[in-house]
């Protein structure tokens, strides 16, 4: 066999100094793109120019004012201290019937996961009451609680619990079997087990049971206050809508619905997203950028 020449090995020396990182630089549009609160706003925007637009293509207060008549009605409204003393009077309720949705879905949902009856008794009554609407139970709430806030809470209470409890129980049982294993091997208490394993590894699913009960809740509020305000000659947001319908003063009762609106953003954008950055975001389980 012949003997093969040898290889000839070549070596290059390579210049650190001349490596440059090549950059693209970022168009206006994807700078813009990138910001989420911007492109939200602009969306915002938009909405309240075709609000305008329209409004003003109608031409009739009566059917639809238009968007700078609405805020003009709701600048007024707050400067007469009426649209603030609205809210303060929803907002209170409000978080006093989530507040006790969430802690009755929380004992619900705790008693599901240790115990396969627990589980059973929540799927059977979320069946039963989940495809109730909770505005129906308020002839009955009036009944029994009069007219009071009382009434009121007892249908939020309805409105929040089964969405709440049923999203996290779905959750519990969503989380990984490994993880599972790795809280029983620890040899945690049930409790701890439930703090330590089961609500982190199932919040993605419990921030959205709270999202949904919490947008529950607000419609439910609004049109109990509806009837609860005409009966009772007084109340909040729905109350207020309802006595401006009465007046035609339908500049007012947009603005009496823009308020919602407003704090359902607030609530959206600021609370919620600011749970979902601390908790679902920082743990790894959130899937898309924003």
């Amino acid at each position: 066999m012949p003997d093969t020449p040898d290889r000839a090995d070549n070596f290059y020396e390579v210049d650190q100094n001349r490596i440059d990182v090549v950059e693209r630089p970022r168009s206006l549009w994807r700078s813009i793109y990138a910001q989420g609160w911007l492109r939200k706003s602009l969306v915002l925007i938009l909405l309240a120019a075709i609000w305008e637009f329209y409004g003003r293509r109608i031409d009739n207060e009566l059917v639809l004012p238009t968007f700078f008549e609405t805020m003009a009605a709701l600048f007024s409204a707050f400067a007469s201290g009426e649209l603030p003393a609205a809210a303060g009077y929803t907002i209170p309720v409000l978080l006093m019937g989530y507040l006790a949705g969430l802690a009755l879905a929380g004992i619900l949902t705790a008693l599901a996961s240790a115990t396969r009856i627990g589980a059973d008794l929540l799927e059977t009554l979320t069946a039963m009451f989940n495809p109730l609407p909770s505005i129906a139970l308020l002839p009955l709430a009036l009944l029994w609680f009069g007219l009071g806030e009382g009434a009121i809470i007892f249908v939020l209470i309805h409105a929040v619990l089964w969405a709440v409890a049923l999203n996290t129980f779905a959750g519990f049982r969503s989380v990984s079997p490994t993880l599972k294993m790795v809280g029983q091997n620890y040899g945690l208490s049930h409790l701890n087990y439930i703090l330590r394993i089961l609500i982190p590894g199932a919040f993605p699913s419990i921030l959205t049971g709270l999202k949904v009960g919490w947008a529950f809740a607000w419609r439910t509020l609004i049109a109990a206050e509806l009837v609860f305000g005409a009966q009772g000659g007084s109340g909040g947001l729905g109350w207020f809508i309802f006595e401006r319908k009465n007046q035609l003063l339908i500049a007012d009762v947009f603005a009496g619905l823009l308020t919602v609106i407003l704090f359902g953003l607030f609530v959206e954008n600021v609370i919620f997203k600011t749970i979902e950055r601390r908790t679902v975001e920082r743990w790894g389980m959130s899937g898309n950028s924003r």
